[in-house]
């Protein structure tokens, strides 16, 4: 008999595993609370400029070619991705800069400007994280880990890899220079982990990068999404947009559909979550008591920070700044504590700055530029403010430090501009306490210790996302999609 899926979510979790499910022949439904496909990756268009939400750094492209692969399909029909170099042009607040690449000979000059002794140290820092991205992401990323003898399968390469050790501990033993140590370990940051206490497994995004490159959709990540519900829709898949679902239906152990804001009622055989974790045990479970005891465990874990973004579009072109930027303030692991541990809104940050015109010139007007700067900030439980309040004020703060560093006149330059604060994170994904990437990516919150796949009481009840194996990012929500589909295809006991 034919199997009948519903998804709630079409972020990139929930469209991977609408294709993986369609393209095997299950009639799927993706359901999605929004005007828009793609989650975190939602798009603005105002006043002729383009604005992604995020995420913009696309990594692993195979990952993504491969949902086109599974019918035969070439995602370049869909999706054209370009390569961005350098990665990334690393800068802090005495003019230093470090840029960011896979050019062995480039980046090895850039090390050597920092510290000459560091190019050694750099070489086996690479053997490292060789190592664990064969055994943390080849194969282990898109593995679902059901119970307790999975994570003592691992444990010899945990063991090995030192895997209770931080990031930020490992890039340390291996190179001296305090730049390239930051250099070598902000990227935790990129899925919400603090460099300082995630996993050194997660050493492995430098071999992923420095392999698979770092890439951009052309017309902006919301032209990713747009190919992947191309795609979803031409193999039969059928995608339900402004209509939240309020309810997932059970009956005894099993789920059999759910119910949204206006009333539909869909049936399935299987229902799968893209949603935010806690949201879905504590508001679409309430009938389910094994849920609510989950909900109660979910909420007494750690979440990552949040994010405030502001997106403006300026006159003028700037080619002399890069696609992606990293503007570091002057302290690192103080402020890394005061986003993770005390919670405060220190007065330095360390900016993200997204540049994508200087890619793709079509994103702005003519003769203009889109950019976004966005800022770690502590979530809302340990920084419950009115961000109505305080976020007209941070803007101005990170707006005053990109002209101070990058283009003196900003403020004369500015067509259009908003923020994206944490409140919005809450208030339009349901994000939990308003975290940008749901659970923090700590050794104690990964793998087995985080979500299921699949929850342990309701067997045809699966999830997908941020907040399940693997983590978040791109690569990491595509490789749930490809572990939870694995659970999903089983022959039905």
């Amino acid at each position: 008999m034919n199997r009948k899926a519903i998804i709630i979510g079409a972020g990139f979790g929930g469209l991977a595993l609408g294709i993986r499910l369609q393209s095997a022949g299950v009639e799927t439904v993706i359901v999605e609370a929004r005007d828009k496909a793609g989650g975190r990756a939602y798009v603005w268009e105002k006043d002729g400029f383009t604005f992604d939400a995020g995420p913009t750094v696309i990594t692993d492209p195979p990952c993504l070619k491969e949902l086109w692969a599974l019918t035969g399909r070439d995602m370049a029909e869909d999706v054209t991705l370009e390569p961005v170099l350098p990665f990334y042009r690393l800068n802090w607040p005495d003019g230093t800069s470090f840029d960011y690449t896979n050019d062995d000979q480039v980046l090895m000059a850039e090390i050597a400007k920092l510290n000459p002794e560091d190019v050694a140290g750099y070489r086996k820092f690479l053997e490292y994280s060789a190592g664990v991205f064969h055994e943390g992401y080849e194969k282990l990323g898109s593995v679902a880990f059901l119970d307790f003898a999975s994570m003592i399968k691992a444990a010899p390469s945990l063991v090995k890899y030192q895997a209770w050790r931080s990031v930020y501990s490992i890039v340390s033993s291996f190179v001296k220079s305090d730049y390239l140590r930051q250099a070598l370990s902000f990227h935790t940051l990129l899925v919400g982990g603090n460099p300082m206490t995630t996993s050194a497994i997660y050493a492995l995004i430098h071999k992923l990068e420095r392999d698979g490159g770092v890439w951009f959709a052309k017309g902006g990540t919301s032209q990713l999404v747009a190919g992947m519900v191309t795609h979803f829709e031409r193999l039969g898949g059928v995608l339900r947009l402004g209509d939240p679902v309020v309810s997932i239906e059970t009956l005894g152990d099993k789920a059999t559909g759910v119910t949204t804001a206006s009333g539909w009622e869909g049936k399935a055989d299987m229902v799968a979550c893209n949603g935010d974790v806690v949201h879905i045990y504590r508001d679409l479970l309430k009938s389910s008591r094994s849920a609510q005891r989950t909900r109660d465990s979910l909420e007494r874990k750690r979440y990552s920070p949040s994010l405030f973004v502001v997106h403006f579009g300026i006159k003028g072109t700037w080619p002399g700044i890069p696609h992606h930027m990293i503007l570091f303030g002057p302290r690192y692991k103080g402020l890394l504590t005061d986003l993770y541990e005390t919670g405060v809104l220190p007065e330095d940050f360390s900016l993200y700055l997204h540049h994508p015109t200087v890619t793709d010139p079509s994103l702005a007007p003519e003769g203009h530029s889109t950019f976004y700067a966005l800022a770690p900030v502590p979530h809302l439980g340990k920084f419950p403010v009115d961000w109505a309040e305080i976020g007209p004020i941070l803007e101005k703060r990170i707006l005053d430090e990109i002209g101070r560093r990058l283009i003196p006149d900003i403020h004369e330059r500015i067509v259009t501009k908003f923020h994206y604060a944490p409140s919005d994170f809450a208030h339009d994904l349901n994000a939990h306490l308003g975290s940008a990437f749901s659970l923090e990516p700590i050794l104690t919150q990964s793998a087995w210790f985080r979500v299921h796949n699949r929850d342990d009481h309701i067997p045809n009840l699966y999830f997908v996302g941020a907040g399940t194996h693997p983590g978040a990012g791109i690569p990491g929500v595509v490789g749930s999609a490809k572990a939870t589909a694995a659970l999903m295809l089983e022959r039905p006991k």
